[in-house]
């Protein structure tokens, strides 16, 4: 084999490697956070945040889905409270800048934060 036939079968092996290992956005797990008052969670199955408060003490719960792109930017906030059932939002999370879920309780307390994600 002369060098000029390696190149080409070494470079076709790069494009295979890469060629199976690039692939389109695959479905990422539902995801939950939550404290004493309430949850928030990620459904995949059409993108939609849901924030539910637990807690009948006359306040609510915020969450907020929060993008990672060059500055930190809410893209959705979600309230529920004060009504029966959980309160739902659809935000596209897309495969381009990671977002994290961010939940409070309206009666104060710290935020709880989820990990980043995308699809």
């Amino acid at each position: 084999m002369n060098s000029f036939t390696r190149i080409a079968v070494a470079g076709a092996a790069v494009v295979a490697v890469f060629a199976g290992t690039a692939s389109t956005a695959q479905a990422i797990e539902n995801k939950t956070i939550s404290n004493s008052h309430g949850k928030m969670t990620f459904i995949d199955d059409g993108d939609m945040f849901q924030v539910c408060d637990t807690k009948a003490d006359g306040y609510g719960m915020t969450g907020q889905v929060i993008e990672m792109g060059l500055a930190e930017r809410v893209k959705l906030t979600v309230t529920d409270g004060g009504d029966a059932g959980c309160d739902k939002g659809g935000y596209d999370i897309g495969v381009t800048w990671s977002v994290k879920m961010a939940l409070v309780w309206d009666g104060g307390g710290d935020w709880v934060y989820s990990h980043h994600f995308k699809e």
